[in-house]
C-alpha cells in the first residue's frame, strides 16, 4: 500500500479509500507493522477529507446569495438565511417555501 495520496483524487475515491482501510484495520488480519501503516494512511486521508469538506463549505458560504441578487455569506447553521436564500431566488412571491 502506498504512503502517497494523489491530490487530484476526488472526494469520493477518498472516502472509498478510507472505507477499504478500515475493513482491513476490522479483519485483523494486518501484521502490527500493516496495520499501523494503514491506520497512517488512513488518518492522511481523513484530513485531506476534511479540508476538502471545509473547502466546500467556505464556497457555498461564500455564493449565497441575498435578495438583491449580491452574494452574501450565509452560515450553515442558520435554517432561516438558508430559507431565504431559497425564497430570493423565486421570482413570484406566491410560491411555497420548501421546509428546509
Amino acid at each position: 500500500m502506498s504512503d502517497n495520496i494523489s491530490p487530484v483524487q476526488d472526494f469520493a475515491t477518498t472516502v472509498s479509500q478510507l472505507e477499504t482501510i478500515v475493513e482491513r484495520l476490522e479483519s485483523g488480519e494486518l501484521s502490527l507493522e500493516n496495520a499501523l501503516a494503514a491506520f497512517e494512511q488512513g488518518v492522511q486521508l481523513t484530513r485531506d477529507a476534511q479540508q476538502r469538506l471545509d473547502s466546500a463549505e467556505l464556497k457555498v458560504r461564500a455564493l449565497s446569495e441575498d435578495q438583491d441578487g449580491q452574494l452574501e455569506v450565509t452560515s450553515f447553521a442558520s435554517s432561516s438565511g438558508m430559507a431565504n436564500a431559497l425564497d430570493n431566488s423565486n421570482d413570484s412571491d406566491n410560491e411555497e417555501t420548501p421546509p428546509w
